[in-house]
C-alpha cells in the first residue's frame, strides 16, 4: 500500500495533509467551557458557569444575524465573589443578551492571559492598550509577544544610581540632576506646561529608546505629542502606547501596564530606556473606577486601598536592572487638582518616587517657563550623581533664591532698604541672572556641561 501511496503524487499530497491536520487537532481538547451573562449593571459583567483565574481574558459572544459570522467582545476578569465572576469589558459592547455565552480566551484556563506584542518591532510605532496599531502602518505580524505580568526585581540586585542623565533642561541639569534609572514624578495642575516640559525631555534626553504612555489624556493631545513633540526623529527610536480618555478603564489601566512592559522588555537586553507616563493619576483613576464597580468600598476621598497598592506596583517596575544592564529612567506626571500638593494620590506618589518637580500656576501666568518651583522640588538621587562644587553651588542659588521669594512683598512696597542684610542684599541684586537661568526656550537645548557653566556663571563661582 505504501509503495502504491509514494508512487501517486496525487494521494502522497494528500497523505501528507492529512498527517498535518491530524498534528494540529491532536492537541486540542475534547471539550470547550463556556459561561453564560446572567448580569450587566455598569461597566461590570457578571458571569456564572466559569472558573477563570483573575486577570484573564474571556470573550463574550454577541448575537448577529443568520448569515454573519460570529461576533465577539473582549473582556478581562477584574473579580469573583463566590460561584459569579466579574468581567470588564476592553470596548463599549452593543447588543449584549442575557445569557450570552462566554468563554476563556484560550482553550485552556490556565493559558487565557492575553499576550502582548514587545520588541524591536515597536519602535516607530503608535500602538494603543491593547497592542494593536494606531498609526496605519500595517499589523505586528511575527514579532515576540508576552503577558504583562513580570516578576519583581529583587532590589538588592539592582544597580545603584551613580550617573547623570542630560534631559536638556538647565534647571532640571543644574539643580535637580537626575540620575540614570531614577523615577521621576512632574507635579502639575492643568494648564501650566506640564506637556511641553515632557516634550522637551522625550526630544533632548539622551537614550537608546523612548516609551511614551499617554493614559486618559485627551485624544487630541496624542496626535499633538506625536508630531510637534517628538517629531519624526524622535519617533523613530520611541513607541507610543496611546489610551485617551475616551477608552475604558480597563484599557487605561493596561495602557500604562503595557507601556513599562514594553520598557522593561528594552532594559532586559541592556537598552538604557527613557520611560515617560502622563499621567499617573489617570492611571490611578481608572483603577478607581474598577474597584468602586466590583464593589470594593471607597477609603482615601472616594479612592479605594486597592489603587495605593497598584501604584508602587507599576512604578517599582522601572529603575535600573543589575550591574552592567540596562535602565528605565522614568518621568510620571502627577495632576494636582486645584494646585493640591496634598491630594492622596500626589501624596502617594511623593513617597514612592525618587523625587518630584512641582511646576507653580503663579510662575506660568507670568510667563515664566518652565514654570519649575525650585523650592518645592527635589531629587533624591542628586547627591550620590553630582561632585561637591555643582552641589554647593545648587544649594547656594536656592539659598539666594530663596531668601529673595519670602521677602518678595516687602521689596514690592518699597519696605526693603540695602544695607540691613547683606545676604538679602545679594538675594536682590542676582535675582534677575537667577531668574533668567530657570528659564528656557522650548527649542533650545542645554546640555549638563552648559548648565553647570551657567550655573557657575550666575553665582560668579563663589565659594
Amino acid at each position: 500500500m505504501s509503495e502504491t501511496l509514494s508512487s501517486n503524487p496525487h494521494l502522497a499530497h494528500w497523505q501528507r495533509a492529512l498527517r498535518g491536520m491530524s498534528a494540529r487537532v491532536k492537541p486540542l481538547p475534547l471539550y470547550r467551557t463556556s459561561g453564560r451573562v446572567v448580569r450587566a449593571t455598569g461597566l461590570v459583567i457578571e458571569v456564572v458557569g466559569l472558573q477563570v483565574a483573575l486577570g484573564n481574558a474571556c470573550r463574550i459572544e454577541l448575537p448577529t444575524s443568520r448569515q454573519d459570522a460570529p461576533r465577539f467582545a473582549e473582556a478581562e476578569v477584574v473579580g469573583f465573589a463566590g460561584d459569579r465572576l466579574y468581567l470588564m469589558p476592553l470596548a463599549e459592547i452593543t447588543g449584549l443578551m442575557p445569557g450570552a455565552r462566554v468563554l476563556p480566551l484560550a482553550d485552556e484556563p490556565s493559558n487565557s492571559a492575553r499576550r502582548f506584542p514587545l520588541g524591536e518591532a515597536l519602535l516607530g510605532r503608535v500602538v494603543d492598550g491593547n497592542g494593536t496599531p494606531l498609526d496605519g502602518k500595517g499589523p505586528l505580524t511575527d514579532v515576540p509577544r508576552a503577558a504583562l505580568a513580570t516578576p519583581p526585581l529583587n532590589p538588592l540586585s539592582r544597580a545603584p544610581i551613580e550617573e547623570q542623565i542630560d534631559v536638556g533642561i538647565r534647571a532640571i541639569n543644574a539643580l535637580l540632576s537626575v540620575g540614570r534609572g531614577q523615577r521621576m514624578g512632574l507635579f502639575a495642575g492643568s494648564g501650566v506646561g506640564k506637556s511641553v516640559l515632557l516634550g522637551m525631555m522625550a526630544r533632548y534626553t539622551r537614550a537608546d529608546v523612548i516609551v511614551v504612555g499617554l493614559i486618559g489624556e485627551r485624544g487630541r493631545e496624542v496626535q499633538d505629542f506625536i508630531d510637534n513633540i517628538l517629531g519624526d526623529e524622535g519617533l523613530r527610536r520611541a513607541v507610543v502606547v496611546a489610551a485617551p480618555a475616551d477608552t475604558s478603564p480597563l484599557q487605561r489601566l493596561q495602557g500604562a501596564s503595557y507601556a513599562t512592559r514594553l520598557a522593561e522588555g528594552f532594559r532586559d537586553e541592556g537598552r538604557n530606556v527613557l520611560l515617560i507616563m502622563d499621567s499617573l493619576t489617570r492611571f490611578a483613576m481608572a483603577q478607581r473606577e474598577i474597584a468602586l464597580a466590583v464593589g470594593e468600598p471607597p477609603a482615601t476621598k472616594g479612592y479605594p486601598p486597592s489603587v495605593f497598592a497598584k501604584l508602587p506596583n507599576l512604578v517599582e517596575r522601572a529603575g535600573n536592572a543589575h550591574r552592567g544592564g540596562g535602565s528605565i529612567t522614568a518621568f510620571y506626571t502627577v495632576l494636582t487638582e486645584g494646585d493640591d500638593q496634598q491630594d492622596p494620590i500626589a501624596d502617594s506618589a511623593r513617597a514612592i518616587l525618587d523625587g518630584h518637580i512641582v511646576l507653580s500656576r503663579t510662575l506660568a501666568e507670568a510667563g515664566h517657563y518652565p514654570a519649575i518651583d525650585i523650592e518645592a522640588s527635589i531629587s533624591r538621587a542628586m547627591t550620590a550623581i553630582v561632585d561637591d562644587k555643582q552641589l554647593r553651588h545648587a544649594q547656594q542659588f536656592k539659598s539666594l533664591f530663596s531668601r529673595y521669594q519670602r521677602n518678595h512683598d516687602l521689596i514690592s512696597v518699597g519696605a526693603y532698604h540695602p544695607g540691613h542684610d547683606p545676604q538679602l542684599d545679594e538675594a536682590v541684586r542676582r535675582h534677575p541672572q537667577l531668574e533668567g537661568f530657570l528659564q528656557q526656550r522650548i527649542e533650545e537645548n542645554s546640555s549638563v556641561e552648559n548648565a553647570r557653566q551657567a550655573l557657575s556663571h550666575v553665582l560668579g563661582d563663589t565659594p
